[in-house]
């Protein structure tokens, strides 16, 4: 009987712990951390939501794929920003037509050397060109054809955004000074003006293109 007691007691007593551990870290903690978000954080806590006349348009931190001429273009992306549409069939797939792989995130990651790579940067630079007959490439900045590492940049360059303004601007029959405004209205500087880089959020953007149009209020 002595054996089995202690035997029995310290195993009870790991049990006790690990439930109260389980608790605390499992129930107690999250609690806390998401309670606290929720008073002091609330727009991060709800995912940084982005909505134009009470609706949900996107958020602020991730981007999305546009395929209309009149709309400011994100970075290449492997998972297409999970941007799909849904046929009659409720098959979903990307805006080129491919299908949806799920939801994901990340690149393809294909060496300098991968023939791929050269195959999807001629195809992006091609397309681009299309799309924007007044523009050389030598012009085009390195982001518009470097894939987002995330696949979901909501952010672009400053260059980025202004060497597509003119196509824009005849695509959404606006003055490019309007364009401009715009997209200096949603630049974010450097960190304390020292950190990090200029860049352009396409989303802010294009919700501002489709006011300006009147697609939107």
């Amino acid at each position: 009987m002595k054996q089995y007691n202690a035997w029995l007691a310290p195993l009870g007593q790991a049990v006790k712990i690990s439930c109260l551990l389980m608790l605390i870290c499992g129930l107690g903690f999250p609690l806390l951390v998401n309670g606290l978000g929720a008073v002091f954080f609330p727009v991060q806590a709800g995912g940084n939501k982005v909505v134009v006349n009470e609706q949900v348009v996107g958020v602020a931190h991730v981007g999305q794929e546009f395929s209309q001429p009149y709309f400011m273009k994100c970075r290449p992306s492997a998972v297409h920003y999970n941007t799909y549409k849904e046929d009659a069939e409720e098959k979903q797939f990307y805006l080129d037509g491919s299908e949806f792989g799920g939801l994901s995130s990340g690149s393809n990651n294909f060496a300098p050397t991968n023939p791929r790579l050269v195959e999807r940067v001629e195809a992006d630079l091609s397309s681009f060109l299309d799309a924007h007959p007044s523009v050389n490439k030598e012009d085009i900045p390195t982001d518009l054809l470097t894939a987002s590492g995330s696949g979901l940049d909501p952010e672009i360059s400053p260059a980025a955004a202004a060497v597509q303004i003119p196509a824009i601007a005849q695509a959404a029959n606006l003055d490019e000074k309007v364009l401009q405004t715009i997209v200096a209205r949603n630049t974010e500087g450097k960190l304390l003006g020292i950190f990090g880089t200029e860049k352009v959020n396409v989303l802010a953007v294009n919700i501002e293109i489709a006011q300006a149009m009147g697609l939107v209020k």
